[in-house]
C-alpha cells in the first residue's frame, strides 16, 4: 500500500515518518519525498493514528488523487531546484509533463485551482530560497 504525505519534502521530514511509522510496527520502505510504501495491511486504526502522529510534525496522509499529484508536482520542483546540480535539457513544462504523465495545461491549472497560485511561482519561490 503507497501512502502519500503533504510537506514531506526535505530530508529532515523522513526520521519524523520513519518514528510514527515504526511506533505502529509497520513495515514500510520510504521511496522518496512524499512517498511511503507500506508493506503490509495497514487498520483503519493504525491509519488513523498515524495521521495523528504526523499532523504533530506538520506532515499530513494525503487520500485525495488530486491533492496526491499536487504533491507529486511539488516534489520534482524540490528536486529540481535544490538537489540537481545539471540545468533541464528541455523545458520545465515538458518535464513535468514526462515525470508525472499528464498534459502540462491540466497540471498548470490543477496546481493554480488548489494552491492559488502558479507553478511557476512556486518553482521561482524555491530558486530564490535556494540562492539564500
Amino acid at each position: 500500500m503507497k501512502l502519500y504525505i503533504k510537506n514531506m519534502v526535505s530530508d529532515r521530514c523522513k526520521p519524523i515518518v520513519k518514528f510514527e511509522l515504526e511506533k505502529l510496527e509497520l513495515q514500510f520502505v520510504i521511496l522518496k519525498f512524499g512517498e511511503v510504501d507500506i508493506l503490509e495491511n495497514m487498520t483503519m486504526e493504525q491509519h488513523d493514528r498515524l495521521s495523528i502522529g504526523l499532523k504533530k510534525s506538520g506532515l499530513e496522509i494525503i487520500d485525495d488523487k488530486k491533492n496526491v499529484l499536487i504533491e507529486k508536482m511539488k516534489n520534482i520542483i524540490i528536486e529540481m531546484v535544490h538537489y540537481t546540480k545539471d540545468p533541464l535539457k528541455i523545458r520545465f513544462s515538458e518535464y513535468l509533463s514526462e515525470k508525472l504523465n499528464y498534459d502540462y495545461t491540466y497540471l498548470s491549472n490543477l496546481f493554480s485551482q488548489k494552491q492559488g497560485y502558479t507553478i511557476e511561482y512556486f518553482v521561482l519561490s524555491h530558486k530564490i530560497e535556494r540562492v539564500k
